[in-house]
């Protein structure tokens, strides 16, 4: 369990554990609280399909991440189990951000929207989560 009090550095520092976000994506955890997440990244060459904007499987990464940030920090550990992506625009700016936040947040699911936009404010993309929290096996 991912302390609810934690600082933000403490949060980034055991996310960096999800390599392919940090990693191969370059997202970094800009904001995190019970049931709120905010991540970005930098749009740079290996974010880029064939037609030349971001492809959706990085912006997909993204807002999947953010949701993570939100369901974890004081919780159980929280596993998605259902996601649906909506692609609004193409990105105008430099970099996305997603922010997510809790609908609900029950006792075994949570429900979380997530909205992805570009550093100009352009909506780039929604998200809509489902996620299970674990509980730990008792011996």
């Amino acid at each position: 369990m991912i302390d609810a009090n934690a600082s933000l550095e403490e949060i980034q520092r055991i996310f960096a554990n999800d390599r392919f976000a940090t990693e191969a994506t370059g997202c970094r955890v800009v904001e995190a609280a019970p049931g709120h997440g905010v991540c970005e990244f930098d749009i740079e060459g290996r974010h880029i399909n064939e037609k030349g904007g971001v492809m959706g499987g990085a912006i997909f990464t993204l807002a999947d991440f953010a949701i993570a940030i939100a369901a974890n920090v004081g919780e159980e550990p929280t596993v998605s189990v259902a996601c649906s992506i909506q692609y609004m625009s193409a990105a105008h700016g430099k970099r996305l951000i997603a922010t997510a936040d809790a609908d609900k947040n029950g006792r075994s699911l949570g429900f979380y929207n997530c909205l992805v936009t570009d550093e100009l404010g352009t909506p780039v993309a929604r998200v809509t989560g489902t996620c299970m929290h674990t509980r730990p096996k008792q011996d």
